[in-house]
């Protein structure tokens, strides 16, 4: 089924089955649905905030990802990923996960590998393998759909946490994705190493080889806005990214940002110890899309002050559809089972400029 229909089938099924919000008609860009230029929202749901599904509370979600046969992976940092109906986020499953060990989890990125020359079922629907990254270590493992770990990538010296390396915990690998074509996967880190200047984290990549596995690839510098992490990232179907910043002030709320950025020229950072430190050093460039803030807040309410009441701690993204020039981003965010914040799913349409 294509990406398109997949959304469709989403916005309709979630505005009908899980009472979606919305202003008025889902239409891209209407100035009543308008976060900025660049993006507008259709609507939200808040369907499963504090629901269990099979003993496991259906919550804490960190990364969302579309699986081969148009569901939704949805992933829990707290060691369970699910799979959701797209169009009423009904959930279908749970599976749990665990390291090597058997231990629980910080699981924060999630990327469904659909490899062409991945066994088919009989239906033809491809058959998903799962590649997840914790943040305790940091790493990445690969996972069956059964929740069998099959492989667990090498990771960098520098972006172990300390002591092992420079990395701060529970600041390492939030965002995971896969760049088109499915020969590079990229990991980003929340926050800054130590020594690193504290406005700069590290995007790692890995290659795919011949045998499927994934070797060390090239390293890139993204400079954030100051106060804030990069709890997600998304590749664009042109080799761009979708990064997303959030942050939190106490008596505030939350501070969530979304830009289109391309690594495309950066300079490879790998062999950089610290950043910067070198002045010809090219960073990921980045353009503002929107500062969520901006967007209506379509009626919702707030458990906490916000400076709109449809911000949460938002933390999830992937792209569900797209036509020529516009994306359609689902974002979730992550409450903590904190009886304060929501679990919420945002549906936004964002546009895009064509490649120069």
């Amino acid at each position: 089924m294509p990406l398109r229909t997949h959304l469709a089938l989403f916005t309709a099924g979630l505005a009908a089955a899980t009472c979606l919000t919305s202003a008025g008609p889902a239409q891209a860009h209407d100035t009543r649905h308008a976060c900025s230029p660049a993006v507008s929202i259709d609507g939200y749901s808040d369907a499963l905030d504090k629901t269990t599904f099979e003993n496991t509370y259906v919550g804490n979600f960190s990364a969302l990802a579309m699986e081969g046969d148009g569901s939704l992976a949805a992933l829990s940092d707290r060691s369970s990923l699910f799979r959701l109906d797209a169009r009423t986020l009904k959930p279908r499953s749970v599976v749990p996960l665990a390291d090597e060990n058997g231990s629980a989890l910080d699981s924060e990125g999630l990327v469904v590998d659909l490899p062409h020359s991945r066994l088919r079922s009989s239906g033809g629907t491809p058959i998903g393998t799962y590649l997840v990254s914790s943040e305790t270590e940091p790493s990445i493992r690969h996972y069956s759909r059964t929740g069998r770990l099959l492989d667990r990538l090498p990771v960098p010296d520098a972006l172990r946490v300390s002591p092992a390396g420079r990395a701060q915990p529970n600041g390492t690998f939030e965002g995971l994705t896969l760049l088109p074509g499915g020969r590079t996967l990229l990991a980003s880190m929340e926050y800054a190493l130590s020594g690193d200047d504290s406005t700069i984290v590290r995007f790692q990549t890995w290659r795919r080889t011949a045998d499927g596995h994934f070797t060390l690839g090239a390293q890139y510098a993204y400079r954030k806005d100051p106060g804030l992490g990069v709890p997600e990232v998304q590749s664009t179907p042109d080799g761009r990214l979708l990064v997303l910043e959030r942050g939190f002030t106490s008596g505030v709320g939350n501070t969530v940002r979304l830009y289109l950025a391309d690594p495309r020229g950066a300079t490879d950072t790998s062999g950089i110890e610290t950043l910067p430190a070198r002045p010809e050093a090219r960073l990921i460039r980045k353009t503002l899309l929107t500062d969520l803030v901006t967007c209506p807040s379509l009626g919702a309410t707030a458990k906490q002050p916000q400076p709109n009441p449809l911000l949460d701690n938002i933390e999830a993204m992937t792209i569900t559809g797209r036509t020529k020039n516009t994306l359609k981003v689902l974002l979730a965010s992550d409450d903590n089972e904190n009886k304060t914040q929501t679990t919420r799913f945002y549906a936004l349409r964002v546009r895009t400029t064509a490649q120069r």
